[in-house]
C-alpha cells in the first residue's frame, strides 16, 4: 500500500470508514441490465485499503487506495435454469488510474459453456456498471469531504467566510424543457442572440475537460443516463434527450466546440456552443459562447447551464469552493 506524503499538508479528513460504506452500497444487489442473461452483483466481498482528503496550499488532495472482490451470479435466459456464481476484482482503484483504464477482472466459478457465456457478458457490460459505480463514489467522496477544507493562505482571509457553492442535486433530475409554440412553426424565421458565461472551479484544465466529456463523470453530474461520443464528429445525448448535438473540435484540458440545441427547438436548428478553458495559478476559468439560441429562450438557456451544468458540476465533485 502506498504512503501519502504528509508535507504542507495543512487539515486531513479520514475518508475511510465513509468510503467502506459506500463502496458497499454501490454494489449491493445491483442488475447487470441485458437481454441475454439474468445476473446480478450481489455484495462486496473483500474491502482493503483507505481514502483521505486533504488541504495542501488552499488546494484539496484525495487519497484513496483501495483493492475491492466483488460477488455476482447469474444464468442465461436461453440456458439451463442453472445458476452461476462468480467474482469482480478490481487489485488497485486510485486517484493515479483513470477509472477508464481499471483492471477489472472477471472470473466465473464454473467456467462450463453457459459459465463462459455469462462470463463474457460480464466482460462486456458488467465492466461498463462496475466502472459506472465507482465514479459514482469517487465524485461522492469529492463531494462530501470537500465541505470546509478550503482554507485561505495564513493573513488572506479567516476560515468562516469560507463558501462552497453548492446546488442540492441529490435526486434525479430532468433538464427543464423550453417550449415556445411560436417557434414549432416549420419554415418561420427566428431571432436568435449569443450568450456568454465565464465560470471559475478550483480544479485542473484536464480536471474540468473530463467532467464534461467522460461518461462515467458526466452520468454524475447529470442523474441520468447519457449517450456520449466523445471523438470529433461524435454525437451526445442528455438529460432524456432534451440535449442532443455533435461535437465539432475538442482539445483536451484547452477547448470544447459543439453543435447543441434542445429537443424543444425548431427541428434542424442548433446553436455553437465553444467552451474555452484556461488554467490559472489556483483555478481554471471556463468562457461559454453560445451563437444562435433562441431570443425567446435566451434567459432560461443560460439559468439552464448554471443549474443543470455549472453548479451540478460544482457540487458533485467538489470544484466549487472559494473565498470572498
Amino acid at each position: 500500500m502506498r504512503q501519502m506524503s504528509t508535507i504542507g499538508i495543512g487539515r486531513r479528513k479520514n475518508a475511510s470508514p465513509w468510503s467502506q460504506e459506500r463502496i458497499k452500497e454501490l454494489f449491493n444487489n445491483i442488475p447487470v441490465k441485458t437481454d441475454q442473461a439474468d445476473i446480478n452483483i450481489i455484495e462486496v466481498d473483500k474491502l482493503e485499503g483507505e481514502a483521505s482528503a486533504s488541504n495542501r496550499k488552499g488546494k484539496l488532495i484525495f487519497f484513496y487506495e483501495w483493492d475491492i472482490t466483488i460477488q455476482w451470479s447469474g444464468k442465461l435466459k436461453d440456458g439451463s435454469d442453472r445458476m452461476f456464481s462468480g467474482k469482480i476484482k478490481i487489485p488497485n482503484l486510485s486517484e493515479e488510474n483513470d477509472i477508464s483504464d481499471l483492471d477489472i477482472q472477471i472470473s466465473v466459478t464454473d467456467e462450463d459453456e453457459e459459465g463462459f457465456k455469462l462470463k463474457q457478458i460480464m466482460q462486456q457490460v458488467g465492466k461498463d456498471l462496475v466502472r459506472t459505480q465507482l465514479a459514482l463514489y469517487i465524485s461522492g467522496l469529492k463531494e462530501e469531504f470537500s465541505q470546509g477544507m478550503i482554507l485561505p493562505k495564513k493573513g488572506e482571509v479567516k476560515p468562516d467566510v469560507v463558501k462552497t457553492i453548492t446546488s442540492g442535486f441529490n435526486k434525479k433530475i430532468s433538464m427543464e424543457p423550453v417550449i415556445n409554440v411560436e417557434q414549432k412553426q416549420t419554415g418561420v424565421k427566428i431571432a436568435t442572440t449569443t450568450i456568454k458565461q465565464t465560470h471559475k472551479f478550483q480544479c485542473t484544465a484536464q480536471e474540468i475537460y473530463d467532467a464534461l466529456m467522460r461518461t462515467e463523470l458526466v452520468i454524475a453530474f447529470t442523474k441520468g443516463d447519457v449517450k456520449l461520443e466523445p471523438v470529433k464528429g461524435g454525437k451526445f445525448e442528455l438529460f432524456g434527450g432534451n440535449i442532443v448535438g455533435s461535437f465539432d473540435e475538442l482539445v483536451p484540458a484547452k477547448k470544447i466546440v459543439k453543435q447543441w440545441r434542445y429537443k424543444q427547438w425548431p427541428a434542424g436548428h442548433y446553436s455553437t456552443v465553444t467552451l474555452n478553458l484556461e488554467q490559472k495559478s489556483d483555478h481554471t476559468e471556463v468562457v461559454l459562447e453560445q451563437i444562435g439560441v433562441p431570443t425567446a429562450d435566451a434567459e432560461v438557456t443560460k439559468e439552464n447551464w448554471q443549474r443543470y451544468y455549472w453548479d451540478a458540476i460544482k457540487q458533485t465533485f467538489g470544484f466549487g469552493a472559494f473565498f470572498t
